[in-house]
């Protein structure tokens, strides 16, 4: 990558983090490196260092020049932004060339996690990618068992190129039904087995669309749903949840493709979510992009951007998905199929949201490495195309992980106590899904990262994230508490969805001192007597006045958006405390 940079350093360049709300830029000399863009600052007491990864920057733009010198404008995927300035055009000029050709890696020799090498062993590098195993994980649910077995159906990819090679499926559906499946399925999506609830014995399973068209049937399709639903004797139907609106997947049937026929598939409950598609998502993410970078802008103009990109609704709509599923499994113990079209981008936020419903596990800092492996990276989300690893179609790029790891921060804003780890945790799994630092997130399937043999090139994030777990460590989180270890029925009524700040604005804050969980729910509480207080004053009627009731609850839309940015006193707990 080194032949693609012209001017390797400039001198007096000012740097200014219009992300993190810095105001003076500072002044300082630029290098450019084969991975890195590197800002040392000029202060000799400070000598501050600003790293950027090539791979995280998301389009570089050359607005006109002002009387300082030319401009460049730095967009990363973790949503940051540098403004550069630099004296000379032609200094800016070749740093815009270079940077344009670094930040758009044309083949995966180009990214960084390929040429990474910390100091570590052959032994060891593999023992890293050993530390997750996905296999342990189905044997802690207690598969496979009687109902659940191991096929060796998909071994070396022979039935679906984009699937893991080891799958469970039902006991009795034999080899012929699963090819027989898989071809009246999309990309031969079979379904399979993502997570097996103990209590209940039922299960939530994933695959993709059917190829059934308006007229279509696959009696194999059909004996393989009525196997899923065999699987759980307590139940003698399962819900299908197509996560799409019902409109786009009945414009899929136009294609040969679509949705489930009821009159086809005996005992099946057709549940359709309304999660919308990767195109409408992208241009979602944007607006809200755009809403973050408003400058002096009106509480109102900022409420109403926030309410006009359709972000948090479509966040509501996959937890909304999550709880469909999670009350089917724990509550009426009924099995689940899920799927969209191809089964590997809201199928894998629905399935993913509901095992962190469904399973306390999964709200651990180990828990959640294993469920991220299992539902996203081993059953093929594409990776690479979604997060834009390479230079390609910008019309497969879409924020669907990003969305699910949304999910889970409302979520712990929601239980503060049931999660084991902090927003900060959430937040660096974004930023190494984007980044290619390591090579969990590379590819688009596990066949690809296979034939790449990335467990031998690449390292694995997942054992650094868990040296480092005290820093991603919730301090509020106690294992033993009934919230922690139960189902979490959350509240999704518009009001309790909020703003995502800590991702979306890099806000420099001070480090708080150190504080007990305690301490922390202490001053909570005094702070929420003082407002109890302030209320209570201000509903107190002067002598002579007249009353005026104002109901609680009633309809916000009147004065302001669904959508707020913040609620004072956190008045979204589960539905029984609503």
């Amino acid at each position: 990558m080194m032949e693609h940079i012209r001017t390797p350093k400039v001198e007096n360049v000012r740097l200014l983090d219009r992300s993190s709300g810095q105001r003076k830029a500072n002044v300082g000399t630029l290098y450019l490196s084969s991975m890195h863009t590197i800002f040392v600052e000029n202060n000799p007491e400070t000598r501050k260092e600003t790293w950027v990864l090539h791979s995280m920057i998301s389009s570089v733009e050359k607005p006109p020049t002002i009387p300082a010198g030319s401009q460049l404008i730095l967009r990363c995927k973790d949503f940051r932004v540098f403004q550069i300035v630099i004296q000379q055009e032609r200094d800016c000029l070749d740093v815009y060339t270079s940077l344009v050709r670094l930040s758009r890696p044309e083949k995966y020799s180009e990214l960084y996690c390929l040429s990474f090498n910390p100091s570590v062993d052959k032994e060891e590098r593999q023992e890293s990618w050993n530390f997750i195993d996905l296999m342990a994980d189905y044997k802690r649910m207690g598969v496979p068992n009687n109902l659940w077995v191991m096929t060796a159906a998909n071994s070396e990819f022979r039935v679906c190129d984009t699937y893991p090679s080891e799958l469970f499926v039902p006991k009795s559906a034999t080899p012929s039904v699963i090819v027989g499946s898989s071809s009246f399925r999309s990309r031969g999506r079979f379904p399979a087995l993502s997570y097996f609830h103990q209590d209940t014995l039922a299960a939530v399973c994933r695959c993709s669309q059917p190829l059934s068209g308006f007229s279509g049937r696959c009696h194999e399709d059909e004996m393989m749903l009525q196997a899923v639903m065999k699987s759980n004797p307590g139940s003698d139907y399962i819900y299908v949840v197509d996560t799409r609106p019902k409109l786009n997947a009945m414009a899929n049937r136009a294609a040969g493709k679509g949705y489930e026929n009821e009159d086809h598939y005996a005992n099946i409950k057709l549940q359709f979510i309304g999660i919308e598609n990767i195109h409408v998502m992208r241009s979602s993410q944007q607006k809200i992009i755009d809403v973050s970078e408003m400058r002096s802008s009106s509480m109102t103009d900022y409420l109403w951007g926030l309410e006009n990109s359709g972000w948090l609704k479509h966040i509501k709509a996959i937890l909304d998905a999550g709880v469909f599923i999670s009350r089917a499994v724990a509550d009426e113990g009924v099995s689940v199929l899920v799927h969209c079209s191809d089964g590997w981008d809201r199928t894998a936020q629905a399935c993913s949201v509901a095992s962190i419903l469904l399973d306390p596990f999964y709200r651990t800092i180990k828990g959640l490495m294993v469920l991220i492996e299992r539902d996203w990276v081993s059953f093929g989300h594409k990776f690479s195309h979604r997060y834009a690893h390479l230079d390609g179609d910008p019309k497969e790029v879409s924020p669907v992980i990003d969305q699910f790891l949304e999910c889970v921060w409302q979520l712990s804003e929601q239980f503060p106590c049931a999660f084991e780890f902090n927003e900060r945790f959430l937040i660096v799994i974004h930023t190494h899904v984007y980044s290619c630092h390591y090579g969990n997130f590379l590819g688009n399937c596990q066949k690809e990262r296979k034939d790449m043999r990335l467990h031998e090139r690449t390292h694995s994030a997942w054992p650094q994230l868990w040296k480092d777990r005290a820093q991603y460590t919730n301090s509020l989180y106690k294992a033993e508490l009934s919230q922690t270890q139960g189902v979490l029925r959350p509240n999704t009524t518009p009001y309790c969805f909020k703003m995502w700040r800590g991702l979306y604005n890099h806000v420099e804050k001070p480090t708080p001192p150190s504080q007990s969980a305690a301490d922390f729910l202490s001053a909570v509480r005094e702070q929420s007597q003082q407002l109890e207080e302030e209320l209570t004053n201000h509903q107190e009627v002067p002598s002579g006045g007249t009353t005026h009731h104002h109901q609680l609850g009633s309809r916000q839309e009147d004065c302001c958006p669904d959508w707020q940015t913040n609620h004072v006193g956190e008045g979204c707990g589960s539905e029984e405390e609503v």
